[in-house]
C-alpha cells in the first residue's frame, strides 16, 4: 500500500508522492531530530534522568525521525511520522518540557498534512 508517482488522492495519513509539501514534511522531520537531540540535556539537567535513559529515548526519537524522512513518500513513512508525533508527547513523561514541546510539533505536524491536502486538491498550485 504505497502513495502512486503523479499524485491521486494518497492515502489516509500522508499526501501523494508529488504533493509539494512533501518537501516541507522532509524538513520538518530533520527539525524533529534537531528536537530530540535538544532533549537529551533537558531530561538530564532539567528532569534528573540517568544519563543512559536520556541518550537511549532521545537516539530513539532521532532514529526514528530520520527513517521517517527516508519513508515519506510511502505509506508506512507516514504511519511511522504519526506515532513519532505521538512519542514526542509521551516523552512529556520523561521530562515535563516535552509535553509542550510534542504537542507544538504534533499541531506544526496536523497543519502540514491539512495544508498539503489543500494545495493537493487544488488545480495549477503547482
Amino acid at each position: 500500500m504505497t502513495a502512486q508517482p503523479g499524485g491521486g488522492r494518497g492515502n489516509a495519513l500522508g499526501l501523494p508522492s508529488g504533493n509539494p509539501m512533501t518537501k516541507v514534511v522532509v524538513s520538518f522531520l530533520a527539525f524533529e531530530v534537531i528536537v530530540f537531540g535538544l532533549a537529551i540535556p533537558g531530561m538530564i539537567l532539567v528532569s534528573g534522568m540517568s544519563v543512559a535513559m536520556s541518550v537511549v529515548l532521545g537516539c530513539i526519537g532521532m532514529a526514528v525521525s530520520i527513517v521517517c524522512a527516508v519513508g515519506v513518500p510511502r505509506t508506512w513513512g507516514y504511519l511511522l511520522a504519526w506515532v513519532l508525533q505521538v512519542f514526542a508527547i509521551l516523552l512529556g513523561l520523561a521530562t515535563p518540557m516535552m509535553y509542550v514541546v510534542g504537542i507544538i510539533f504534533a499541531a506544526i505536524w496536523v497543519s502540514i498534512i491539512v495544508l498539503g491536502r489543500r494545495l493537493d486538491g487544488t488545480p495549477d498550485v503547482r
